[in-house]
Protein backbone atom coordinates (compact mmCIF):
# COMPACT_ATOMS: atom_id res chain seq x y z
CA UNK A 1 0.00 0.00 0.00
CA UNK A 2 1.42 3.45 -0.93
CA UNK A 3 0.47 6.58 0.88
CA UNK A 4 -0.95 9.43 -1.14
CA UNK A 5 -2.29 13.07 0.42
CA UNK A 6 -4.27 15.44 -0.90
CA UNK A 7 -3.47 18.66 -0.17
CA UNK A 8 -5.06 22.36 -0.78
CA UNK A 9 -2.22 24.28 -1.73
CA UNK A 10 -2.59 28.03 -0.53
CA UNK A 11 -1.99 30.93 -2.67
CA UNK A 12 1.94 32.14 -1.92
CA UNK A 13 3.33 28.29 -0.96
CA UNK A 14 6.25 26.61 -2.59
CA UNK A 15 5.79 22.93 -3.70
CA UNK A 16 8.72 21.90 -1.62
CA UNK A 17 9.79 21.42 2.19
CA UNK A 18 12.76 23.59 2.03
CA UNK A 19 13.79 26.72 0.92
CA UNK A 20 11.36 29.45 1.96
CA UNK A 21 12.00 32.95 1.65
CA UNK A 22 15.43 33.52 4.14
CA UNK A 23 15.04 29.96 5.11
CA UNK A 24 11.04 30.52 6.54
CA UNK A 25 9.33 27.17 6.65
CA UNK A 26 5.98 29.62 6.15
CA UNK A 27 5.79 29.67 2.45
CA UNK A 28 6.48 25.86 2.12
CA UNK A 29 4.74 22.77 2.65
CA UNK A 30 6.85 21.94 5.90
CA UNK A 31 4.37 24.07 7.74
CA UNK A 32 1.16 22.74 6.46
CA UNK A 33 2.00 18.66 6.62
CA UNK A 34 4.29 16.82 9.01
CA UNK A 35 4.76 13.43 7.72
CA UNK A 36 7.79 12.14 7.23
CA UNK A 37 8.94 10.64 3.65
CA UNK A 38 5.73 11.97 1.73
CA UNK A 39 7.23 14.14 -1.50
CA UNK A 40 5.21 16.26 -4.28
CA UNK A 41 4.29 14.10 -7.46
CA UNK A 42 4.58 17.18 -9.48
CA UNK A 43 4.45 20.90 -9.17
CA UNK A 44 1.94 23.82 -8.72
CA UNK A 45 3.66 27.06 -8.63
CA UNK A 46 3.87 29.54 -6.08
CA UNK A 47 0.72 31.61 -7.70
CA UNK A 48 -1.71 28.80 -8.29
CA UNK A 49 -3.98 26.98 -5.66
CA UNK A 50 -5.04 23.70 -5.57
CA UNK A 51 -4.59 20.06 -5.30
CA UNK A 52 -1.11 19.09 -4.66
CA UNK A 53 -0.43 15.30 -4.22
CA UNK A 54 2.00 13.86 -2.26
CA UNK A 55 3.22 10.45 -1.91
CA UNK A 56 5.93 8.16 -0.41
CA UNK A 57 5.49 5.82 -3.77
CA UNK A 58 8.16 6.42 -6.29
CA UNK A 59 6.03 4.64 -9.05
CA UNK A 60 3.28 6.40 -8.09
CA UNK A 61 4.78 9.68 -8.34
CA UNK A 62 6.23 9.10 -12.09
CA UNK A 63 2.66 7.97 -12.85
CA UNK A 64 1.05 11.23 -11.30
CA UNK A 65 3.98 13.66 -12.63
CA UNK A 66 5.52 12.63 -15.65
CA UNK A 67 4.21 13.69 -19.13
CA UNK A 68 4.29 10.52 -20.79
CA UNK A 69 1.53 9.23 -18.51
CA UNK A 70 -0.71 11.77 -19.47
CA UNK A 71 -2.59 11.78 -16.37
CA UNK A 72 -5.66 14.75 -16.87
CA UNK A 73 -5.11 17.69 -14.48
CA UNK A 74 -8.36 19.87 -14.49
CA UNK A 75 -7.91 24.18 -13.39
CA UNK A 76 -10.40 26.51 -12.97
CA UNK A 77 -8.95 29.50 -14.21
CA UNK A 78 -10.43 33.14 -13.64
CA UNK A 79 -9.33 34.83 -17.29
CA UNK A 80 -9.44 38.27 -17.92
CA UNK A 81 -12.03 39.55 -20.57
CA UNK A 82 -14.45 37.15 -21.59
CA UNK A 83 -13.52 34.37 -24.08
CA UNK A 84 -14.83 34.30 -27.24
CA UNK A 85 -15.17 30.41 -29.31
CA UNK A 86 -12.83 31.20 -31.19
CA UNK A 87 -10.70 31.75 -28.38
CA UNK A 88 -11.73 28.33 -26.52
CA UNK A 89 -11.45 26.44 -29.71
CA UNK A 90 -7.98 27.65 -29.94
CA UNK A 91 -7.52 26.19 -26.74
CA UNK A 92 -9.17 23.12 -27.13
CA UNK A 93 -6.82 22.47 -30.31
CA UNK A 94 -3.66 23.51 -28.66
CA UNK A 95 -1.69 26.48 -28.31
CA UNK A 96 1.68 27.77 -29.32
CA UNK A 97 4.08 28.30 -27.16
CA UNK A 98 7.70 29.76 -26.83
CA UNK A 99 8.88 25.78 -26.20
CA UNK A 100 6.51 24.41 -28.82
CA UNK A 101 2.34 23.38 -29.58
CA UNK A 102 0.30 22.16 -26.88
CA UNK A 103 -1.69 19.02 -27.00
CA UNK A 104 -5.44 19.66 -27.44
CA UNK A 105 -7.34 20.27 -24.41
CA UNK A 106 -10.87 20.23 -22.92
CA UNK A 107 -12.28 23.72 -22.11
CA UNK A 108 -15.67 25.04 -21.44
CA UNK A 109 -16.47 28.80 -20.21
CA UNK A 110 -17.91 28.23 -16.39
CA UNK A 111 -20.21 29.98 -13.98
CA UNK A 112 -17.82 31.22 -11.13
CA UNK A 113 -16.92 28.64 -8.97
CA UNK A 114 -17.79 28.71 -5.28
CA UNK A 115 -14.00 28.83 -3.66
CA UNK A 116 -12.55 30.38 -0.56
CA UNK A 117 -11.13 33.93 -0.78
CA UNK A 118 -7.85 34.15 -1.95
CA UNK A 119 -5.38 35.86 0.30
CA UNK A 120 -4.13 38.54 -0.99
CA UNK A 121 -7.26 38.98 -3.06
CA UNK A 122 -6.64 39.12 -7.24
CA UNK A 123 -6.31 42.98 -8.75
CA UNK A 124 -10.05 44.46 -9.83
CA UNK A 125 -10.22 46.25 -12.95
CA UNK A 126 -13.28 48.30 -13.06
CA UNK A 127 -13.16 48.90 -16.49
CA UNK A 128 -12.32 45.24 -17.38
CA UNK A 129 -14.43 42.22 -17.14
CA UNK A 130 -13.08 38.79 -15.76
CA UNK A 131 -14.44 35.22 -15.99
CA UNK A 132 -14.07 31.86 -15.08
CA UNK A 133 -13.11 29.01 -17.16
CA UNK A 134 -12.28 25.28 -16.93
CA UNK A 135 -9.42 23.83 -18.49
CA UNK A 136 -7.85 19.65 -18.74
CA UNK A 137 -4.38 19.57 -20.10
CA UNK A 138 -2.73 16.01 -20.32
CA UNK A 139 0.77 17.41 -20.05
CA UNK A 140 2.47 19.92 -17.27
CA UNK A 141 5.00 22.49 -18.65
CA UNK A 142 6.08 25.57 -16.42
CA UNK A 143 2.96 27.75 -16.23
CA UNK A 144 1.59 25.90 -19.14
CA UNK A 145 -2.51 27.20 -18.16
CA UNK A 146 -1.36 31.01 -17.38
CA UNK A 147 0.77 30.75 -20.57
CA UNK A 148 -1.75 28.95 -22.78
CA UNK A 149 -4.47 31.67 -21.56
CA UNK A 150 -2.19 34.53 -22.01
CA UNK A 151 -1.57 33.40 -25.99
CA UNK A 152 -5.58 33.56 -26.71
CA UNK A 153 -5.53 37.09 -24.82
CA UNK A 154 -7.27 36.44 -21.76
CA UNK A 155 -4.32 36.25 -19.02
CA UNK A 156 -5.05 34.42 -16.20
CA UNK A 157 -5.78 35.95 -12.68
CA UNK A 158 -6.69 33.01 -10.39
CA UNK A 159 -5.73 29.61 -11.61
CA UNK A 160 -6.90 26.32 -8.77
CA UNK A 161 -6.05 22.93 -9.86
CA UNK A 162 -9.23 21.62 -9.11
CA UNK A 163 -8.53 17.20 -9.94
CA UNK A 164 -5.28 15.05 -10.56
CA UNK A 165 -6.54 12.40 -12.77
CA UNK A 166 -9.96 10.59 -10.33
CA UNK A 167 -8.84 12.70 -7.22
CA UNK A 168 -9.70 15.86 -6.23
CA UNK A 169 -9.85 18.67 -3.76
CA UNK A 170 -13.51 18.71 -3.28
CA UNK A 171 -14.30 19.53 0.71
CA UNK A 172 -10.88 20.51 1.22
CA UNK A 173 -10.04 24.08 2.26
CA UNK A 174 -7.12 26.06 2.00
CA UNK A 175 -3.96 23.99 3.56
CA UNK A 176 -6.70 21.54 4.90
CA UNK A 177 -4.63 17.63 3.50
CA UNK A 178 -6.18 14.19 3.49
CA UNK A 179 -4.34 11.14 3.27
CA UNK A 180 -5.72 8.31 1.21
CA UNK A 181 -4.31 4.41 0.65
CA UNK A 182 -3.35 3.16 -3.00
CA UNK A 183 -2.65 0.31 -4.48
Amino acid sequence: MSRLVLLNKPYGVLSQFTGGRGGDARDTLAHLIGLPGVYPAGRLDKDSEGLLLLTDDGKLQARIAEPRHKMPKTYLAQVEGIPEESALARLRTGVMLNDGMTRSAKVEAIVAPSLWERDPPIRFRKNVPDSWISLTITEGRNRQVRRMTAAVGHPTLRLVRWQVGDWTIEGLGPGEWREIQVR
